[in-house]
């Protein structure tokens, strides 16, 4: 990665690249929200069937670039909605991990899968 390589001109390209074809007539928050499930389901698809283990990914160069293309197509879709509701993905994500911290104190979540409503 180049010190060009940066989220917000990950995000100009992305914009650009829409822009360009004409395609913000079809970016709706609707549409977008979908596409992002969708990509997502894609993901899942990689390895539907399997449950390979991360070597077995890294050792499989089709299964890898499969795996990062849908992933790639997933963070493009969110970065996109960041984009049209002008939200700042760093932010929304810091302020995600700050309600997780609170919600999964270290102390009860530490070595667990429990939700948090567990552990009240």
């Amino acid at each position: 990665m180049t010190g060009e390589d940066t989220l917000a001109s990950t995000m100009k390209a992305v914009d650009s690249f829409t822009n360009e074809r004409d395609w913000k007539q079809f970016h709706t928050v609707k549409n977008l929200m979908a596409s992002v499930s969708i990509e997502a389901s894609e993901l899942n698809e990689t390895i539907q069937w399997s449950n390979p283990s991360i070597e077995e990914i890294l050792d499989n160069p089709k299964l890898t670039v499969d795996i990062s293309d849908e992933l790639a197509d997933v963070m493009v879709y969110c970065l996109r909605l960041c984009s049209v509701l002008e939200f700042d993905p760093v932010e929304i994500m810091k302020n995600k991990i700050e309600k997780n911290r609170a919600k999964y104190p270290v102390e009860k979540a530490k070595g667990n899968s429990k939700k948090y409503t567990d552990y009240e």
